[in-house]
């Protein structure tokens, strides 16, 4: 008995002391604005078997081994690493609060190749717009953000203030938008409504340059824009937002976010609106331009956006929006804009090396003229699409990637603009792409889609295929990819008297147009330094443009001439300790269309965006201030003396112009954040307003407020 009492009490001694050996470090891991890091993960560089992950609240918990320093690093993606050392006395609460890598190397993207990839890694040149930048600027819409943010896009007005994109030589009809990898419904002049594309709760955007349409079909001839929203990742959120400007803009809303385990919403309201501006300077100045005014208007865009993962190898999304936009014309007439959006989306893992996603799709854009004084409401326009689409990736030896996938698409458009009321059009695709990993060094993709038109009775390949070498701190790459795009429904069957000026008429003999795009790209990156230089070049057959027809006395859709554009796109940055952090690009474009052609060329040749900035947060307070500018040069270009006569031209220049902002957001007490706003710093005024030319009337300021209600419920770390 007494012997087996002292064993126990050894035993004992040695567990207490074993247990004694061990202290336990915890904490919470959050951004700058004091946000959990749901995920990241905690390792200790001594011991590599140890680690953490963040919950979803971003508390960590880590048990240490007595009797030494230790080194705890961490990492989340998107961020700088951080790293302390606790000593071998110390135990208790350790708390991180990371700092965003504005170079976003480390962020994985899914636009240009429909896997997730980092963006180091992708061999398809990808530029990231992250949630912090859009804070930045502090954007209400697609537009602002875009040409505050990247170089070579003009959005400017068309006719009856439409708004049109330039993205270096390639219009609105080329330039695929898309929502959650989804299209849009509805266009106006060949370009989609820009201001259904909110920036409220939007994670990131994704740009690729370049024909894209082995993978997303007709439209991507120029490139790609994918707005990816942001899922809930807090218990609960609650935000509310709004912002007071010039010309009476106001712009107010709020977000509610839920994350329950298995369930996650995110639900947002956004409200806006402005009056008039009057662009004249005063009754001696009555020629100011094109416009004496811009109409007023308002909009309402409302969000649902679910997930349920129904186990652990299954994810349900379910996403649902409406939108409203009205425009006051005239005092007896306003326009009206509505969508109705829907979709569900399945992905089914079956296997580690095997995933599965099915979809359903759904979008309404419908137009009408609300005459005030009978109150009336006339619908004149419709288009309704209904997609389904599947997709499947197998992995190979755990790098190699086989992607294959279709979609069928029932497209119907009831619209004014024809004669007959509507038409309809079924659409289907097919597509493969292999995403091959033969080195660490080497990353080479190739795919080839199939697309069929019912109405135009036309079927089209598109085949891509880029290849990425890494050698050093240095990424090369190289691309070439076949863009097209069909006729639409409008562009086969107009029979709409323009302006009570000349008829239009549709064409359904065109040709679809397409591209063939070449790019070149080197990149640098080092330390906290990235230098990028990217050369396009596209060949464009049978683009669908408008031509006069003298035998109907009217323009009628047809395809023209070959035409070139060209461009170089540069990219300079860096990000320090410190807090500061800048970007320089710059995008120089040359668009060759041969004399005689209807068509002119409108792409301004050189253009830069520049952003400043200044980051830096303590305990219970935080600022940023940004300075951003962008930079146009002027425009010389042909215009035509007579509408049915493309021979007969005059050289006209529009002038170049710079526009700088400046902004100052404080993270005040616990959630609260508080920005103002200085536009258009320098005054700029143009001498004559014309579609270019922006529609400023000098230097204005806005001043807004942000609360996050969660934040003002947590206990003080």
């Amino acid at each position: 008995m007494i012997v087996r009492f002292v064993i126990f009490l050894l035993c004992g001694l040695v567990s207490a002391g074993a247990a004694s050996a061990q202290r336990m470090i915890s904490g919470i891991i959050t951004d700058e604005s004091q946000r959990p890091l749901v995920g990241a993960t905690v390792s200790v560089r001594e011991r590599p078997s140890l680690g953490a992950a963040a919950d979803t609240e971003g508390r960590y918990e880590l048990r240490l081994p007595d009797g030494e320093s230790y080194t705890v690093v961490v990492s989340f993606v998107g961020y700088y690493d951080e790293s302390r050392v606790v000593d071998e006395s110390r135990g208790g609460e350790l708390n991180f609060s990371l700092r965003e890598n504005s170079m976003m190397l480390d962020q994985v993207v899914v636009t240009g190749t429909r896997t997730p990839k980092l963006l180091k890694d992708v061999p398809i040149v990808t530029r990231v717009i992250s949630e912090r930048d859009i804070r930045r600027v502090d954007a209400t819409n697609i537009g602002d953000l875009l040409q505050t943010e990247l170089p070579g896009i003009e959005f400017s007005y068309s006719m009856n203030q439409q708004t049109s994109l330039n993205m270096a030589g390639f219009g609105g009809n080329a330039v695929l938008f898309l929502v959650d990898g989804e299209r849009l419904a509805g266009e106006t002049l060949d370009n989609v409504d820009y201001s259904r594309l909110n920036m409220d709760n939007v994670g990131r955007i994704e740009i690729v340059k370049g024909a894209a349409s082995s993978l997303y079909g007709s439209n991507a001839v120029g490139g790609v824009v994918n707005i990816i929203s942001r899922d809930a990742e807090e218990p609960w959120s609650v935000n509310v937002n709004g912002r007071y400007g010039a010309h009476n803009e106001l712009r107010y809303g709020g977000s509610v976010g839920l994350n329950q385990g298995r369930f996650k919403s995110m639900t947002s309201v956004q409200r806006t609106s402005i009056d008039a501006i009057d662009l004249s300077r005063g009754t001696d100045n009555t020629e100011v331009g094109d416009y004496s005014s811009i109409y007023g208007n308002s909009t309402l865009n409302i969000k649902e956006r679910l997930v349920f993962t129904a186990a652990d190898n299954l994810k349900l999304t379910a996403r649902a929006g409406f939108f409203f936009r009205e425009r006051d014309a005239s005092e007896s007439i306003k326009d009206r804009y509505r969508s109705f959006s829907g979709g569900l989306k399945g992905n089914y893992d079956i296997s580690e090396d095997d995933d599965l996603e099915l979809s359903y799709i759904f979008d309404q854009y419908d137009k009408s003229d609300y005459l005030v004084p009978t109150d009336r409401d006339v619908r004149d326009y419709s288009n309704v699409q209904h997609t389904l689409r599947t997709l499947y990736n197998h992995t190979f030896n755990g790098r190699h990637i086989l992607t294959v996938g279709g979609d069928y698409m029932r497209d119907y458009l009831q619209s004014y603009q024809f004669s007959d009321g509507a038409h309809r059009q079924y659409t289907a695709d097919a597509f493969a792409q292999f995403d091959w990993n033969p080195h660490r060094r080497v990353n080479v993709i190739a795919g080839l889609r199939f697309d069929y038109f019912s109405e135009a009775g036309l079927s089209h390949v598109s085949p891509k295929i880029g290849l990425m070498y890494k050698v050093g701190p240095c990424s090369l790459r190289g691309s070439y990819a076949k863009g097209f795009r069909a006729p639409t429904l409008k562009e086969m069957y107009m029979d709409f008297f323009m302006g009570n000026i000349f008829m239009i008429y549709g064409n359904p003999d065109q040709k679809a147009e397409s591209s063939h795009n070449f790019s070149l790209s080197a990149e640098y990156m080092k330390g906290r330094h990235n230098v990028s230089v990217t050369g396009y070049f596209n060949v464009v057959d049978n683009r669908i443009t408008t031509a006069w027809n003298e035998a109907l006395e009217g323009q009628v859709y047809t395809n023209m001439a070959r035409l070139h554009v060209a461009s170089i796109d540069t990219n300079l940055s860096g990000s320090y300790p410190s807090g500061i952090s800048w970007r320089l690009s710059y995008v120089y474009t040359y668009e060759h269309i041969r004399k005689g052609e209807p068509l002119l060329s409108s792409t301004r040749p050189h253009s830069a965006t520049a952003r400043v900035s200044y980051d830096r947060s303590w305990r219970n307070y935080g600022v940023g201030v940004a300075l951003t500018g962008r930079l146009l040069s002027r425009l010389t270009t042909d215009v035509y003396t007579d509408m049915s006569s493309y021979e007969q031209t005059v050289e006209q220049t529009y002038p170049g112009y710079t526009i700088w902002k400046l902004s100052l957001t404080q993270h005040l007490w616990r959630g609260i954040d508080l920005t103002v706003a200085v536009d258009n710093i320098f005054n700029y005024r143009p001498d004559y307003y014309y579609s270019n030319s922006p529609t400023t009337t000098g230097t204005v300021c806005s001043l807004g407020l942000s609360l996050d209600i969660e934040h003002m419920f947590k206990k003080r770390q």
